[in-house]
């Protein structure tokens, strides 16, 4: 007898919980510290994880992606409340991610209105975009705030501009994988 948590796709779906769980744990250490560091790695790890497991289980579904963009996101709301405090962010680094931000806002808008649902592509460049956005508070401590930020700013306005453009030419496969 099977129970529900062995269902498919459930340990792909725990792994995810998990980043989102480790997303809270962030908000404990010091920004930069290395506890800070140890939380954001296992929280980035489970991101590779997860897809992973999803895929070598055969059980990657809509579920799961739609469950992997709100882990995504929590990571991210987590990380920036613990780091902005502690850095200078200039204004056009803040103007350039709020065009990426409403880019992001318009390809969500756009997928409600072409496939009448919400669609969020897992595409290449926004793993890319992921990775190297991720990358970015360990890269601060070394290089400062501008050249990380231009590197991972390029990255996700290239990303989102592709994410748009398949949304809106209904070019993509909905469900690409966790």
């Amino acid at each position: 007898m099977r129970c529900a948590a062995c269902a498919p796709g459930s340990m792909a779906n725990a792994v995810t919980i998990g980043r989102i769980a480790l997303s809270f744990a962030l908000m404990m250490p010091v920004a930069f510290s290395p506890a800070f560091f140890l939380v954001y790695a296992l929280a980035g790890l489970t991101d590779m994880l997860d897809g992973y497991v999803a895929r070598r289980a055969n059980s990657v579904s809509e579920l799961g992606a739609r469950l992997d963009s709100i882990a995504d996101l929590a990571l991210a709301v987590v990380c920036l409340e613990k780091v902005l405090p502690v850095i200078d962010v200039p204004a056009w680094l803040w103007a350039w991610i709020a065009a990426i931000a409403l880019v992001k806002a318009a390809n969500v808008a756009s997928g409600l209105v072409v496939e009448r649902r919400l669609v969020m592509p897992h595409t290449s460049a926004n793993k890319v975009a992921g990775l190297v956005v991720f990358l970015v508070p360990f890269a601060i401590p070394l290089f400062g705030i501008a050249a990380p930020s231009i590197i991972a700013c390029t990255v996700a306005t290239f990303a989102a501009v592709q994410e748009g453009h398949l949304i809106r030419s209904g070019s993509f496969s909905p469900v690409v994988g966790d």
